[in-house]
């Protein structure tokens, strides 16, 4: 019998979390207990930003290190898993199938929103990983529908993983003032955290509106990438849905770095 698979949402964290020892990594080291091996990782990053969903389709995706000014350790550091070609072009399919045109990009690959976690998570890069684009200029909920598309993935043992941050107001990290975390931050954190351990289908709507119902959202996510992996994987996880948190802390004292299980009801 074919394995199920649950749904994540991960906060991935500073590069700096590559090397271990934060508050988040520990989370995420707990929570490699808890998970079996899947046959394959599809993980939605906020790192990767397109007009249409594009799914990476490389053999063998390369590490790419999509920052800068941090240790050379860090530059040193690959995640050598393969890739699944033949599963990116079911997936463009599915994607098709559910009428959201999509692409392959057989050229790309892990940037640090999929591999920070994942080296974590499954150390051996024994696993092949797919990646999937977020589009900053579409809503939540045409996330929501493409994760909703890409639901039946999980009963196939294929772990779908989001990949961004509760908040990610990175001129409030880099230039912190007053209190730590700053008031409008927690606040946003506080609200979203709420509607999520609710799993219910009103606090759905709220958070699909979140630019005008959260407090402080523009504070929060001055540009909305790093949030919208989160309705994806809640798309993925369906309306009847169990939300566990699974802490994180915050990265600087000044981004909230939430982590959320989600599994079907019943199970």
């Amino acid at each position: 019998m074919t394995a199920t698979q649950p749904v994540l949402f991960l906060s991935h964290g500073s590069p700096m979390t590559a090397l271990g020892g934060d508050e988040l990594n520990l989370a995420w080291t707990r929570l490699v207990e808890r998970l079996t091996r899947p046959t394959a990782i599809l993980m939605v990053s906020a790192h990767w930003n397109t007009r249409v969903p594009i799914i990476s389709g490389s053999a063998h995706p390369e590490t790419i290190h999509d920052f800068g000014g941090f240790p050379e350790e860090l530059y040193a550091l690959r995640y050598p898993a393969p890739g699944d070609p033949a599963l990116a072009h079911r997936i463009k399919q599915r994607l098709s199938d559910a009428g959201i045109a999509a692409g392959i990009d057989a050229s790309r690959g892990l940037d640090h929103g999929a591999w920070v976690p994942l080296r974590a998570l499954f150390p051996r890069a024994d696993v092949p990983v797919l990646q999937l684009s977020v589009q900053p200029e579409r809503c939540a909920r045409h996330h929501y529908a493409l994760g909703a598309a890409l639901a039946p993935l999980a009963g196939e043992n294929i772990l779908i993983i989001g990949s961004g941050h509760l908040t990610h107001n990175l001129m409030d990290y880099l230039r912190p003032s007053g209190e730590r975390p700053a008031a409008s931050t927690r606040a946003f954190r506080d609200w979203v955290h709420a509607r999520l351990m609710m799993s219910s289908a009103d606090a759905d709507d709220e958070l699909f509106d979140w630019p005008q119902r959260a407090p402080d959202s523009s504070f929060a996510h001055p540009t909305p990438e790093h949030f919208l992996p989160l309705f994806v994987a809640l798309g993925a996880a369906g309306k009847n849905r169990r939300t566990e948190w699974l802490g994180g802390g915050w990265v600087g004292d000044a981004l909230a770095a939430d982590n959320y299980l989600f599994t079907a009801a019943g199970d």
